[in-house]
């Protein structure tokens, strides 16, 4: 028999599922396990992707058969805990060819212990009027339905597919929110005002239309990240003057971004970022390596301190890592990897690389400031990241 077909073996792995959460650094509050221990993933999640060969993955069905001949090791990779992959390059698994599709993840059945997280500091209660943004699989949605009522839910994504199957499978669950095909960068006016809101995806700032369109005292829980590899997720209140303040959670995130080709801060499309493609300007010399920005302790601090659009590409030729920047107005680094720091070539007005120098110096001077001791505030004026020092120097820096 299947595993699909005992009930006894899906309670247990529900059960598995919320013990391995629990073991970790999240503390469920009673209604997030309740919940876990009552929705199956695997409703959710009936295909989706495994990597092979680097950027190859492969569609993966529950009837597929594997070594313990009854999809054991399907069943086991739903409940393990870990992000399941269901689109690549707009390729959603159950479309995929069986030999599979190369191309980069664009989206995902985000990681349990993560998801927990999230709705534990989004402390949704009975009632709670609900905005999600990134419907995706459903599942997250789902657990939103069970905490505080199908009716009070609106979730928006921005694919045709996404929507369809996300409602057809939250009905099979036995819940019937209001399932939104949408821009998410504008959220769901019709029905505002909400008490809570959380995204599943992640955007440089947090859109305007988010804030605007929750009721005073609403929680909002966003993912935030821009070129670099350190998201970070912001817990922020609404206050009554019409602003949210908060400060960010201790859990790093990298998030796939929403809707990638549009800056949802402003509502206007990316500019583009030209290739450097002629001689540099300069060189010189550097004691800090590339490989730094694949910290993600310190990433999230580096990416305060650069040029809002700046995009970042890296490689690895002949052992040595090389990280480029670019930015709108042509400027451009290349940071080569040498035996003792970098070379770094410049293109372009402005030198790339030295504010990432600088904010290397001034996170060593902090002690390596950890996510938490961070606060954000965001207003019509503008989007703040703050860090009060212990001798009293407060730091700013504009999202």
């Amino acid at each position: 028999m299947s595993v699909l077909d005992d009930d006894q073996a899906l309670i247990a792995a529900r059960v598995r599922l919320v013990e391995r959460i629990a073991s970790g650094d999240v503390v469920l509050s009673s209604r997030i396990a309740e919940a876990f221990l009552n929705i199956p993933r695997h409703v959710f999640t009936p295909v989706f992707y495994r990597r092979e060969h680097g950027d190859r993955f492969v569609p993966w069905r529950a009837d597929d058969t594997d070594e313990s001949g009854d999809g054991g090791a399907w069943w086991d990779a739903v409940y393990s805990g870990e992000s399941l992959i269901t689109e690549v390059d707009g390729v959603h698994a159950e479309h995929a060819p069986p030999e599979g599709v190369s191309g980069v993840p664009t989206s995902s059945s985000t990681a349990p212990d993560l998801m927990a997280d999230m709705l534990d500091a989004l402390d949704p209660t009975p009632g709670a009027r609900t905005l999600e943004i990134g419907t995706g699989s459903g599942y997250n949605t789902a657990l939103l339905c069970r905490v505080v009522g199908a009716g009070n839910v609106t979730t928006v994504d921005h694919t045709d597919h996404l929507v369809v199957t996300a409602r057809e499978r939250l009905k099979t669950a036995g819940f019937i929110p209001d399932v939104v095909l949408a821009d998410g960068a504008h959220g769901w006016a019709p029905n505002a005002p909400y008490d809570r809101l959380i995204a599943t995806a992640s955007v440089p700032r947090v859109p305007k239309a988010w804030i605007e369109q929750c009721a005073p005292g609403a929680v909002l829980v966003v993912p935030l990240k821009g070129t670099l590899a350190g998201g970070s997720i912001a817990w922020l209140k609404k206050l009554p003057d019409g602003t949210a303040a908060g400060r960010l959670m201790h859990t790093p995130a990298a998030f796939m971004p929403l809707l990638p080709d549009t800056d949802h801060a402003e509502g206007r499309p990316r500019p583009a970022h030209p290739q450097a493609g002629h001689a540099a300007d300069g060189t010189r010399t550097s004691a800090l390596t590339p490989r730094v920005l694949d910290d993600w302790t310190f990433s999230f601090f580096a990416q305060l301190h650069l040029d809002a659009h700046t995009t970042r590409t890296f490689t690895h030729t002949k052992g040595r890592h090389v990280t480029t920047l670019r930015t709108p107005d042509g400027c451009a680094a290349t940071v080569t990897e040498t035996d003792s720091g970098a070379e770094v070539a410049r293109f372009g007005g402005r030198d790339l690389w030295a504010p990432i120098e600088r904010a290397y110096h001034l996170w060593l001077d902090l002690n390596r400031p950890r996510r938490e001791w961070f606060t954000l505030d965001a207003g019509p004026i503008g989007q703040h990241v703050r860090l009060a020092a212990p001798d009293g120097h407060a730091y700013t820096w504009t999202l």
